[in-house]
């Protein structure tokens, strides 16, 4: 199995820049589609991007489209989130997962192995 180290967080202003890392050991990035959530305070957990085993598919939710970039280096066994122009309503702890499945980038629940989490906060 793999297991899912995020890293990254802090605390920026707002049109600041992040970037979040989650490494993995115990297994390839490549055997998995990878997917970044996050939780802000008092919401639910929600989908922001995914990348496909090979990385040729990305995916992002709406909300993040244009300002997060997912991408992958295989030689690190590391998967990446660029945060850019950054808004308060990015603040969120950010969890990176793992899926065996791959026909769902979005729903939480098809994730089978999670990170502890990086906070991320953005002050205006």
């Amino acid at each position: 199995q793999v297991q899912l180290v995020e890293s990254g967080g802090g605390l920026v202003q707002a049109g600041d820049s992040l970037r979040l890392s989650c490494a993995a050991s115990g297994d390839s990035i490549s055997t998995y589609q990878i997917g970044w959530f996050r939780q802000a305070p008092g919401k639910e957990r929600e989908f922001a991007a995914a990348i496909s085993w090979s990385g040729g598919n990305t995916y992002y939710a709406d909300s993040v489209k244009g300002r997060f970039t997912i991408f992958r280096d295989d030689a690190k066994n590391t998967v990446y989130l660029q945060m850019d122009s950054l808004k308060p309503e990015d603040t969120a702890v950010y969890y990176c997962a793992a899926s065996l499945t791959g026909w769902s980038h979005s729903r939480e629940d098809e994730y089978d192995y999670w990170g502890q989490g990086t906070q991320v906060t953005v002050s205006s």
